[in-house]
């Protein structure tokens, strides 16, 4: 098992597209969490996640609601970045069957999927700054964590 990474109802595609990209070339699974707020397509995602597109693990999940059952049927520990939490990234010990899950780049996430999630966690930054761009922050713990679960082995 391997840190996966959940997209919830993504706003902007080419951050999608990017995730996916990252996705395609570490081997990590990418649940996207509908409705999206772009038609969601390989054309919509062209710009960001080129031809790699073809090459990422994809799992859609129709709802909240449906993604939520998955995760939990499947025993995965869920954890969300967000900016409304004190509990650095960087001090926290990852599983391999963690899911990672990112807001939309708009509002996060509503306060109940918040508190569905089993840790929340935030990136250290300056004060007085809002937030990171959701694929860079999620491509910075996704990093962390793959390091932490030996998630890099296979890779050249």
């Amino acid at each position: 098992m391997s840190v996966d990474l959940a997209l919830y109802q993504p706003d902007i595609a080419n951050n999608t597209g990017t995730l996916i990209r990252l996705g395609a070339c570490l081997g990590t699974t990418i649940h996207l969490i509908h409705p999206t707020g772009f038609p969601f397509s390989a054309k919509s995602l062209a710009r960001a996640g080129l031809d790699y597109v073809d090459h990422a693990m994809v799992q859609e999940h129709i709802s909240w609601s449906h993604f939520d059952l998955w995760r939990r049927e499947a025993n995965r520990r869920l954890v969300l970045l967000t900016t409304k939490t004190e509990t650095s990234a960087y001090a926290v010990d990852f599983q391999p069957d963690d899911i990672l899950m990112v807001g939309r780049e708009s509002a996060g996430v509503p306060d109940a999927v918040a508190e569905a999630a089993d840790l929340r966690i935030r990136i250290p930054m300056r004060d007085g700054l809002r937030s990171i761009n959701v694929a860079l922050a999620a491509t910075l713990i996704l990093g962390e964590a793959k390091r932490q679960t030996d998630g890099f082995t296979g890779l050249t």
